[in-house]
């Protein structure tokens, strides 16, 4: 049985601090010592009030003219390998953080002078319970955020409402703004590769060409698109390595030879190979890692990750494991010179299956 809860009595309170499980007080001290409650200038004086009205609507457009200064900066100032400069940083760098930071602050600070200034400024005691709340209390609660929302004023405040209203809804465009720097914009980046008619196939080391007869039955070549190597007339490289690098994640290969007759070509695939020599994408079709596992009597191509395995022989076909598409194979050629190519680009998309794709 619980003990009966003491009635307020001098002292009382001193016994519940020292003690959690000292009786609670019935009723709240009648007064706590608190210095007597003094009126804001903005509670008695109505051109104070219209002032800090003014005040908070004009941080809440400083915050908005900064969001869209922030998106201006993001086009105007170059970055890279000349960027444009500011007091000798970054300009784009200086100016977007800048921007930004304005931004929040002008919603921060608005928010914090409302409060103080503006709201409703008085002393609540609340009584606390240990046990689920009643209907009564419940409805008393919905009581109190209706009269919370009565004492902020912003349905009686349209400036402050409005600018408010219009810095939430300007914010989020500098972080859509900043969502263009995780990448290309998608387009049809997924379903193309580097890869197109007439470009030779390279060793991914050295990058020199391969002939067809430099390939024996049973071998393994990793390859890559010649591109990747190519340099103008100044000696420049034609794809920089930040680009080398993103195409490499679609564009890696495998060669393998075999026996012609141990080939089952899918119906129009029948000229994709040379002389016994195919050529598959190098990335798993289940989660996109290289794969190079060659098991030269079965034709079988093993992805290490999670042992999904591929006939080469049948076209790339998923024989075991969580794979759900066939590698895909990229068609080949031999040109003027004797080298292997590509007669054009992977007619599906390369690594890991995604919703939109069939």
């Amino acid at each position: 049985m619980s003990k009966p809860s003491s009635p307020a009595v001098p002292g009382n309170e001193d016994a519940v601090a020292m003690d959690p499980h000292a009786p609670i007080p019935a009723e709240p001290i009648d007064n706590p010592g608190l210095p007597a409650h003094e009126p804001r200038p903005t509670d008695i004086d109505p051109k104070a009030e219209k002032r800090a009205e003014r005040q908070v609507a004009t941080l809440f457009g400083i915050s908005v003219v900064a969001a869209v200064l922030f998106c201006v900066a993001y086009f105007t100032f170059d970055i890279g390998e000349d960027p444009d400069t500011f007091m000798g940083i970054g300009a784009s760098n200086f100016f977007l953080g800048l921007f930004l930071g304005l931004s929040l602050l002008g919603i921060g600070i608005g928010a914090i002078q409302w409060a103080r200034k503006l709201m409703s400024d008085v002393e609540i005691v609340e009584y606390r319970h240990t046990a689920a709340s009643t209907e009564e209390d419940r409805e008393e609660a919905i009581s109190a955020l209706q009269q919370g929302l009565e004492d902020s004023g912003i349905a009686r405040r349209p400036l402050i409402r409005n600018t408010l209203l219009g810095a939430l809804a300007i914010f989020p465009v500098p972080l859509v703004v900043l969502l263009r720097d995780l990448g290309p914009l998608p387009g049809d980046v997924l379903e193309h590769t580097v890869w197109e008619e007439g470009m030779r196939v390279v060793n991914d080391i050295s990058g020199t060409p391969i002939r067809p007869e430099e390939v024996q039955i049973g071998q393994l070549v990793n390859a890559e698109p010649a591109i990747f190597f190519e340099r103008d007339a100044e000696g420049e490289p034609v794809m920089g390595a930040h680009d080398v690098l993103i195409a490499k994640t679609k564009a890696a290969v495998i060669l393998v030879r075999m026996s012609p007759s141990e080939i089952t070509p899918a119906p129009g695939r029948e000229n994709w190979g040379v002389d016994g020599i195919l050529c598959y994408s190098k990335i798993c079709t289940h989660v996109g890692c290289p794969i190079a596992l060659w098991e030269q009597q079965t034709h079988h191509l093993l992805c290490p990750c999670h042992q999904s395995t591929f006939d080469l022989a049948d076209n790339g076909r998923v024989i075991f494991g969580p794979a759900a598409r066939a590698v895909p194979q990229l068609p080949l050629a031999v040109d003027s010179e004797g080298y292997l190519i590509a007669t054009q680009d992977f007619d599906e998309p390369v690594g890991p299956s995604y919703w939109e794709r069939g």
